[in-house]
């Protein structure tokens, strides 16, 4: 069987032209080069959606057929990375003990009155609900480059070299009710792994290093992969990355949710 990835980096939302990010797209080609170079993927199984390509359509198509792919023994390892902006929407399944549900944008992120439209978000029920059809021997990894809270954030302002990843709700409300929130995602199953760049009450740095934009915690993921050749744990990766970001001044720390046993793994 083979392998099959989805990089979706997206800079430019098509309704909110003043909420854009810089190094969206810069993740997308980083997550593609490792892996490539270090984790067996070929060019012909890594898929980039951009910009106007990544809209919320297009995303869960290319998901769906990934998750066929594996249902009939085409694929037995996927991965899909996101950087974009995170946000909230009201939990409307009851599954969040805070009633809100941590969301994505894609590139036509758009409102519908006080609330988004959910034809152009990307709520995380929706993946688990995807994702959750995997056969039990696909390994799932998932990387997102985006802030999950907003807690203390109120608008979208430039931080000189860094900005957060986060576009708040049309109702800001929901930021002064979730403050010291825990992150939290319906359960999957035990070879899906999640990595994602801070805490739900952090922000994610969209951030200019070396010249370039980058998500900050992509940035230090992919230095770290080739630094030990993914030959690492993904404990001893998920350290030294949060280690990088705190060195260089970034307020966030990058989470890993898998099981005791994938943590240990190269």
């Amino acid at each position: 069987m083979g392998k099959k990835a989805l990089c979706v980096g997206i800079n430019n939302f098509k309704n909110y032209p003043e909420s854009s990010l810089n190094g969206c797209i810069n993740d997308a080609y980083d997550m593609e080069d490792i892996l490539m170079k270090y984790m067996g993927f070929k060019e012909n199984e890594v898929v980039k959606l951009m910009d106007k390509e990544a809209t919320k359509a297009n995303i869960m198509k290319n998901l769906q057929e990934m998750v066929e792919g594996a249902k009939s023994n085409e694929y037995d390892s996927l991965v899909f990375s996101m950087s974009s902006h995170g946000t909230q929407m009201p939990d409307l399944n009851g599954d969040e003990p805070d009633d809100f549900d941590e969301a994505f944008c894609p590139y036509d992120l758009d409102s519908k009155g006080d609330d988004w439209d959910p034809s152009g978000i990307i709520v995380d029920d929706e993946f688990h609900d995807l994702f959750i059809q995997l056969p039990e021997d696909v390994v799932l990894e998932v990387y997102l480059d985006t802030c999950h809270s907003g807690t203390g954030l109120r608008i979208m302002k430039p931080l000189v070299d860094r900005e957060p990843r986060y576009i708040p709700p049309p109702s800001r409300e929901v930021l002064q009710e979730v403050e010291g929130r825990e992150f939290r995602h319906p359960p999957l199953l035990n070879n899906h792994i999640l990595w994602a760049a801070c805490r739900s009450d952090q922000t994610s740095a969209d951030a200019f290093i070396n010249g370039e934009w980058h998500g900050a915690f992509t940035y230090y993921f992919c230095k770290e992969i080739k630094n030990c050749e993914n030959k690492s744990s993904r404990d001893e990766i998920l350290k030294n990355v949060a280690q990088q970001l705190e060195k260089n001044g970034y307020n966030q720390v990058p989470q890993l949710e898998c099981d005791a046993t994938t943590r240990k793994k190269k």
